[in-house]
């Protein structure tokens, strides 16, 4: 399939010059990356911000560059400079490519996911999904594996790590008469990956790179 595009970061909104009288335009807008503060500039902004707008696109992962593009380009306010403003973005590490379906660990060991919503947990009508909303409005509903990866993956050194971590305890907490269900760290991650574009999509989490110290 496809590979997919998502924002990378987290954004810290406009950043206003110290003048007067006061200038409404913002200076920059800043997105937090990784150990960084990145600027960007007002089309850069509108280009990342575009990558979040496609909603119903994320949830069946068909928003990939060709669709950004061509989003901004037939936009009320058409963006000419789209293809150029969307490579520079990838290649500053504000969106990444990716195939849900491909190889997992190495993209998982670059990236930390963190929760940025509330966790609503289960409805007696489908208690097989938890759900994960803002101000008690439920946005996104995933299976137990991506929900905890979402809820707690953080913790852990990078996202495959949380995984692998998560997959064994699986087989550690079994009682003597259980039998281990066959997870691995691959079909947890393979569960993260398919939810990851609407999981960021409806800003309920967002992915950083992992800082190396």
């Amino acid at each position: 399939m496809a590979r997919v595009i998502v924002p990378v970061g987290f954004s810290l909104g406009p950043q206003h010059r110290y003048v007067r009288p006061a200038d409404p335009e913002p200076e920059t807008w800043t997105i937090h990356v990784g150990g960084d503060m990145v600027d960007l500039d007002s089309a850069e902004v509108g280009v990342y911000g575009a990558a979040f707008l496609d909603v119903e696109g994320h949830s069946k992962l068909r928003v990939d560059r060709d669709r950004l593009v061509e989003s901004l380009l037939t936009a009320p306010n058409p963006e000419p400079d789209a293809a150029r403003l969307v490579e520079g973005l990838i290649d500053r590490g504000l969106l990444l490519e990716f195939d849900p379906d491909g190889p997992l660990e190495g993209l998982f060991r670059r990236y930390r996911l963190f929760p940025t919503a509330e966790g609503m947990g289960t409805t007696p009508e489908e208690p097989e999904f938890h759900q994960m909303g803002h101000h008690s409005r439920p946005l996104v509903a995933v299976h137990n594996d991506a929900y905890v990866m979402w809820a707690f993956s953080f913790l852990h050194p990078n996202l495959w790590e949380a995984c692998d971590y998560f997959a064994r305890a699986d087989e550690e907490e079994l009682e003597e008469s259980e039998e281990p269900i066959g997870l691995t760290a691959e079909k947890v991650a393979r569960e993260v990956a398919v939810n990851l574009p609407m999981m960021i999509a409806t800003q309920c989490a967002f992915l950083d790179p992992v800082v190396e110290l």
